[in-house]
């Protein structure tokens, strides 16, 4: 499935690089983006009725995806868990983030989920993945601990030690921060130094995966490109795999609305999708984005 090790040296290596790494792609120029088959979309009007779904969701919910379309939400999950759904999605509005609920039991005879949901031009993109067993809290519980563990450092220390963190919150065997003319690495058996440019969405599960489309098929919708679950398009998928990538994760560092840099973490094998790890990676990034403008501010 994945090539193990290609490119990776066995032993853990820390990097500081002032050059400036190559930028994160922007989400996928192929004429119809699809959604990852390790969980499912749908996507919603505003008022909660069945715009589009990805055609696997018959295998998380029972139903199949023509089924959906036209329809409210309502018909095909539980009454308290759309109850609370949409009282999360109330305080979203007005925000451009990412609102997530997890262990939700949406039908009765399927296993629980977790979720995001977000606003996209206008539309509500809710994704869902299978809930891990076990773990829930521990990533988001270790953020604070980790960010004051970053104390007293400035510059490519700073970075240094961010990257290494990252890396040991997120368990992915490579980390890479990029803050505007500086990056660091933290690696567990690393590629080489320079950043892939290989596009990567917030989440990756499996590189060998193959994506699933979302029904109606309309390929100039690119309101599904902010979704978490987004496949790469084909070319970047391919390039991921020749570099022995199975999966990933990437995050913007952002302060006050600007983008500072990004945050990119890559293993070389598969790995199931975690929205409570991607939303402590985020926590983690938004603390360190601060941290970093008030480095650059005292020197």
């Amino acid at each position: 499935m994945m090539r193990a090790g290609e490119g990776m040296p066995p032993q853990d290596t820390d990097t500081v690089d002032d050059a400036r790494s190559p930028a994160m792609t922007s989400p996928g120029a192929s004429d119809e983006l699809q959604i990852q088959p390790a969980g499912f979309l749908i996507v919603l009007s505003l008022d909660w009725i069945v715009l589009r779904a990805s055609e696997n969701v018959d295998n998380f919910l029972g139903q199949s995806h023509v089924t959906l379309i036209e329809e409210p939400l309502s018909r095909f999950v539980q009454a308290q868990a759309l109850h609370d759904l949409r009282n999360l999605f109330s305080r979203l509005s007005g925000s451009t983030g990412i609102a997530r609920a997890y262990r939700i039991r949406l039908t009765d005879d399927r296993p629980r989920f977790d979720i995001t949901f977000q606003v996209s031009e206008g539309r509500v993109l809710l994704e869902a993945a299978p809930s891990p067993e076990r773990g829930l809290g521990k990533a988001i519980g270790s953020v604070g601990g980790l960010i004051e563990s970053l104390g007293g450092r400035s510059g490519a220390a700073l970075m240094e030690g961010a990257a290494r963190r990252m890396r040991a919150l997120t368990g992915y065997d490579r980390c890479l921060i990029v803050c505007g003319e500086r990056s660091a690495h933290s690696s567990r058996g690393s590629s080489s130094d320079a950043a892939s440019i290989a596009e990567l969405p917030g989440i990756l599960a499996d590189t060998a995966a193959a994506p699933v489309p979302v029904f109606p098929r309309k390929p100039g919708d690119r309101s599904i490109g902010r979704a978490l679950l987004r496949s790469p398009a084909a070319d970047s998928l391919d390039q991921l795999r020749d570099q022995g990538i199975g999966s990933g994760m990437s995050l913007p560092l952002t302060f006050e609305g600007q983008q500072l840099g990004h945050i990119r973490c890559e293993s070389r094998s598969a790995r199931q999708p975690s929205f409570e790890l991607h939303a402590a990676a985020e926590l983690f990034a938004q603390m360190l984005a601060l941290r970093l403008e008030v480095d650059r501010l005292r020197n």
